[in-house]
């Protein structure tokens, strides 16, 4: 026993006179990190060192140098093996690099370049919208068709131009000479234009993405001709441009749908049974709700708890009221009996969905839920405070039941000037209630916030002292036995939520977004045993 005893000393010895001196050469390992796209993943890889030692794969959300050494380290990966597997769910314009340590936790050699997944991903300027239906001289339009194209990340709006000729300058960043008609008032993936005054029968359109700003996304799509028919007897019609089949929707749905011109407000009715008048411009005798909005998607208010089929539509309405057209075809969901979940997430719009201004719940490429490794269940509503989440708790989350209950509420009540402590008394209220019914609370720190984003997107004020407050409470939930801290993963060098995260400064996009869902698979094992 002793002489084992004294083996494994020496060789402790040896070994940590290896990695504490350069016996080896070890401090001139520089690993070359490279990357490829495999089956819709990140495969990352480098020389293995020949040693027995560790590798810790950083990510960054800036690159790092002598003037930024952390470059706002945001996760980090540690594996025995010389390759690493990523989603590619992660954001492209992430920074990694790679170093390698010993037994000793002491690092062997330096760090590995900086590569930039973006530099695998793809050359963002040839980012085209991909029109989606085609109108041929077999299959001609009418004069008033619904065009649609593939949705851009990012995209705030789009330019949609309507040529004379096929364009001069295809899939360019500039307009056409043979530009007849252009609008920049579109902020979805489709568009209605009023054809009726055109005399001919055919025409070419295109449409490219822009930011906020107004700057291109990438480039016009291909010029596409349209045929028209002045005769063609086929109704005026929104088009639902959302898919509950494939995506359930949340706790509280949102509808989304294509805009007409010429309609200044949107009608939606939830029916009970499928309409008795598909297509008709009158109100179902079936309906249970409606509500009247403008723009292009519309909240439900009610949670839609209540097992059953439910069926939507939508309808345009003019300045005075009166119909434009008539109602969209028909959309369902089903809504099954509340059981005990594994997982669901709990709090305001963050959770709930949507960014980059224009995009709702309804896009499920702007929802974390979207990218998280486990089935979780949706009972975020836009526009909570703590004290709201707090009031609807017993309704919307006790006949669930969830195992598991992730929760993030607060920044609406912080910079709105409600004080943390109030903020803090109502997720320990929320959080008592969870273990009494044998529910985990695991909650998310709250990621900052871009007060001059907000105020230009939304013209909305944030409280001077929002940064202290927010730390109040984030400092309750590092304490608390379950959490997960995303708030690094979010925050910039300033302290607040950068632009590339956020164009409204409150929302993440999809980056923020796929970060979060990253650090939350990355902690859950922890979290959940």
């Amino acid at each position: 026993m002793k002489r084992t005893l004294l083996l494994i000393f020496i060789a402790l010895g040896i070994i940590y006179t290896i990695e504490s001196t350069d016996i080896l050469g070890f401090r001139s390992y520089r690993p070359r990190l490279e990357a490829a796209i495999i089956n819709n993943e990140y495969v990352l890889s480098w020389a293995r060192l020949p040693y027995l030692s560790y590798y810790d794969v950083e990510v960054f959300q800036s690159p790092t140098d002598q003037h930024n050494p952390s470059g706002e380290r945001v996760m980090v990966y540690r594996t025995w093996n010389n390759h690493l597997t990523v989603s590619q769910d992660l954001p492209a314009n992430t920074y990694w690099r790679v170093s390698a340590h010993g037994l000793f936790f002491k690092p062997l050699g330096t760090y590995s370049n900086l590569l930039r997944l973006s530099e695998i991903a793809g050359d963002n300027s040839l980012i085209k919208p991909e029109s989606i239906l085609d109108y041929t001289q077999a299959s001609p339009a009418s004069d008033r068709p619904i065009l649609t194209w593939t949705s851009v990340p990012g995209a705030v709006f789009y330019e949609f131009e309507l040529l004379a000729a096929p364009p001069e300058n295809p899939n360019d960043v500039l307009p056409s000479d043979y530009r007849l008609y252009a609008s920049r008032e579109v902020f979805t993936n489709g568009y209605n234009p009023d054809l009726s005054h055109y005399a001919g029968n055919s025409l070419f359109w295109r449409v490219r993405a822009m930011d906020y700003d107004g700057n291109p996304i990438g480039v016009f799509s291909d010029a596409k001709e349209i045929y028209i028919s002045h005769t063609s007897s086929e109704h005026l019609k929104p088009r639902i441009n959302v898919d509950f089949e494939d995506n359930p929707p949340p706790l509280y749905p949102v509808y989304s749908w294509i805009p007409l011109t010429g309609a200044t407000s949107y009608e939606v009715e939830i029916l009970d049974q499928p309409p008795e008048n598909p297509n008709d411009i009158i109100p179902s005798e079936h309906r249970i709700w409606s509500s009247t909005v403008t723009g292009f998607d519309c909240y439900d208010e009610e949670p839609r708890i209540t097992p059953g089929v439910y069926y939507w539509r939508v309808r345009g309405l003019d300045d005075s009221g009166n119909p434009v057209g008539v109602y969209s075809d028909t959309g369902q969901y089903v809504i099954l009996p509340p059981k005990k979940l594994y997982a669901a997430t709990f709090g305001d719009s963050i959770t709930h969905g949507g960014g980059a201004v224009s995009y709702s719940p309804a896009n499920p490429e702007y929802n974390y839920q979207t990218y998280l490794n486990f089935p979780a269940f949706n009972l975020g509503r836009s526009g909570d405070t703590t004290a709201t989440m707090l009031d609807r708790f017993d309704q919307d989350v006790l006949p669930f039941c969830p195992q598991y209950l992730i929760i993030l509420g607060g920044s609406n009540s912080l910079r709105g000037g409600t004080p943390a402590s109030s903020v803090i008394a109502d997720l320990s209220t929320i959080r008592d209630k969870c273990l009494a019914r044998g529910i985990r609370p695991i909650f998310l720190t709250l990621p900052p916030v871009n007060p001059a984003a907000v105020k230009k997107v939304f013209d909305e004020s944030t409280v001077p002292d929002w940064q202290l407050e927010f730390a109040k409470v984030n400092s309750f939930i590092r304490q608390q036995r379950y959490y997960i801290d995303i708030a690094p993963y979010l925050t910039g060098a300033n302290g607040e939520l950068p632009d590339s995260m956020a164009v409204d400064g409150l929302h993440p996009d999809i980056p923020g977004k796929q970060l979060m869902a990253q650090a939350i698979n990355a902690s859950w094992t922890r979290v959940t045993h």
